[in-house]
């Protein structure tokens, strides 16, 4: 079955998705995106995701297209064509078509909307079965990391690094602290099972993922701080994992090629992986 675009208001066959060189996404990378899973045929937490989607747009001065229903409406309509039971749908937003100069174009310009689906595997993935490995990176990325802007070089380039490293993602570090992952939010366990995590600030994005799962951690009377770690705690941790829409709850056994723990993913991280994906099979985190 031929995959579908949502391009502009309209259903488009895959082949037909054609977007306008002087789109101000591809000229200046002037635009927000926004990912949510699809778990048994069902979007998971959305109405969190397109949050975040509006929070962004208003951001960068992009006036959101749609409402959270008709964006909700849209991504199960997209998904339904598509036939997708577990995988991603992608949302992209830019200030749209106008001739190169960098001041915004012309009051009333229409934004470009685009939105695709990805099948791929969430329950069961091997990965999160084995755990991962990841490398740290420096942090080349600009002030305003809150708002997820489709400018992703910087994340391009640590990604890069770490696919020719073999492992699965890159923790970037600022003044010698994890900020986050090339596309996650980085979480450990101290050895006296305490979850740390970064706080919230312009340094690092609000993970949609990242919401749920230290909710489900306090649910499991956890200890929650909320802090800056260096790379030196991370490698002394007793568990570590990373979290986005994708991955989920990730487990990371290895860091810069040091074992972490056992070297072999963690109980209270398999446990957060569990307790979320039941909850996203049974429709608790489809929240539209």
């Amino acid at each position: 079955m031929s995959r579908t675009v949502f391009l502009n208001g309209d259903f488009v066959p895959f082949e037909e998705a054609r977007i306008p060189v002087m789109d101000r996404g591809f000229l200046f990378a002037d635009g927000i995106y926004e990912v949510a899973a699809i778990i048994d045929g069902k979007l998971v937490d959305e109405v969190a995701h397109l949050a975040r989607l509006d929070r962004s747009l208003r951001a960068i001065e992009i006036a959101n297209p749609y409402t959270s229903e008709e964006w909700i409406a849209l991504m199960r309509e997209l998904a339904a064509r598509d036939e997708v039971r577990e995988g991603l749908v992608y949302i992209e937003v830019t200030r749209g078509v106008a001739e190169r100069d960098f001041p915004f174009p012309p009051e009333g310009t229409p934004p470009t909307v685009v939105m695709f689906t990805q099948a791929k595997r969430i329950l069961g993935a091997p990965a999160a079965e084995k755990g991962v490995a990841v490398i740290t990176v420096p942090d080349l990325r600009w002030k305003r990391r809150d708002i997820k802007s489709v400018a992703l070089l910087a994340q391009v380039l640590a990604k890069q690094e770490a696919a020719r490293a073999g492992v699965s993602e890159a923790w970037m570090v600022e003044d010698g602290h994890v900020t986050e992952g090339g596309s996650s939010t980085a979480f450990i366990i101290t050895p006296d099972d305490r979850l740390v995590t970064r706080p919230l600030s312009n340094a690092v994005l609000p993970g949609i993922t990242r919401i749920a799962v230290m909710q489900l951690a306090r649910e499991m009377q956890l200890t929650i701080e909320e802090r800056l770690f260096t790379v030196e705690e991370a490698l002394c941790a007793r568990e570590a994992f990373y979290t986005s829409a994708s991955a989920i709850v990730m487990p990371v056994v290895t860091i810069d090629g040091k074992a972490i723990g056992d070297g072999s993913p963690g109980p209270m991280t398999k446990r957060l992986r569990e307790v979320y994906l039941a909850l996203a099979r049974d429709g608790a985190l489809a929240s539209g």
